[in-house]
């Protein structure tokens, strides 16, 4: 990866973002297709599924991408990592973000696509394409919810607060499954759900209907583009520790700011430094 390429510009951001957008309306389309006229699963394992719908959502994203950009690498959930030529652009995709959700009817799932220059996170874009809401975050300039700006929540207690998380595939075979700091979530929160689709949790985060959402075991394309419209929308990343945050890291807290120090006091780390 080239880290002597100049920063991109005004335009190069914009057609980043129109190309991220147009990708992720098609993959939502594609989405709604399937769950019209029904699809095929496969299981990973007891609990982690996988669709004809995800791997054609993916294609569908990848190609458009392709078609814009020959040489970016890409990093997708069901292809993996693909390299592109000598270019400091990665772009992290979930086809279908909840594929447990949507094999059941359930409707809360998403598109989710970020793209890192050199590393760092610049461009987020999440679809959730059965209420048609399309959150958008591109580093420095605000996120936004169908054009229109967001911000997190004021909650400012743990008591007033209403958080959300969820369970890694292996909870079943792993004693480090997060059910612990559920009980202990539940005990001194307003409120704790799970919503099954990891990319939505940060944006409603980001959007203020969530105050905080920690989860452990996640991959990068769960958190690439959810953690850029968090803190683009005035909120804070942290790994349990109160460490930076990164999307190839175990652990993730998101936090409207106010409650993060509280969450990570409940998470075993009260000195932290947030």
């Amino acid at each position: 990866m080239r880290r002597d390429a100049p920063s991109p510009s005004v335009r190069e951001r914009e057609d980043l973002q129109t190309t991220a957008i147009d990708a992720a309306r098609l993959a939502g389309e594609v989405l709604l297709e399937y769950a019209r006229t029904g699809f095929h699963v496969e299981y990973k394992n007891a609990v982690n599924l996988v669709t004809d719908a995800d791997r054609r959502a993916e294609q569908v994203i990848v190609d458009t991408i392709r078609q814009a950009y020959p040489d970016h690498s890409v990093l997708a959930e069901e292809r993996g990592m693909e390299l592109g030529r000598d270019s400091p652009y990665r772009w992290i995709i979930d086809p279908l973000d909840g594929t447990t959700n949507f094999a059941h009817g359930f409707p809360l799932y998403c598109v989710s696509i970020g793209v890192e220059y050199r590393d760092r996170m610049i461009l987020g874009v999440v679809l959730d394409p059965t209420r048609q809401e399309l959150f958008v975050a591109a580093d420095g300039q605000g996120a936004t919810l169908n054009r229109q700006p967001i911000r997190v929540s004021k909650s400012a207690t743990l008591e007033t607060a209403l958080l959300v998380t969820g369970f890694a595939y292996d909870i079943r075979e792993s004693t480090h499954n997060n059910l612990d700091y559920f009980s202990k979530f539940c005990l001194c929160a307003r409120g704790v759900r799970r919503t099954g689709t990891a990319a939505l949790d940060l944006c409603y985060v980001a959007a203020g209907r969530f105050d905080g959402f920690w989860e452990m075991k996640l991959h990068p394309w769960d958190m690439a583009a959810g953690s850029l419209i968090v803190t683009e929308a005035g909120g804070c990343m942290s790994d349990f520790s109160g460490k930076a945050f990164t999307i190839y890291g175990q652990e993730m807290v998101a936090s409207n700011n106010l409650i993060h120090r509280g969450m990570l006091s409940v998470l075993g780390n009260p000195q932290a430094s947030i």
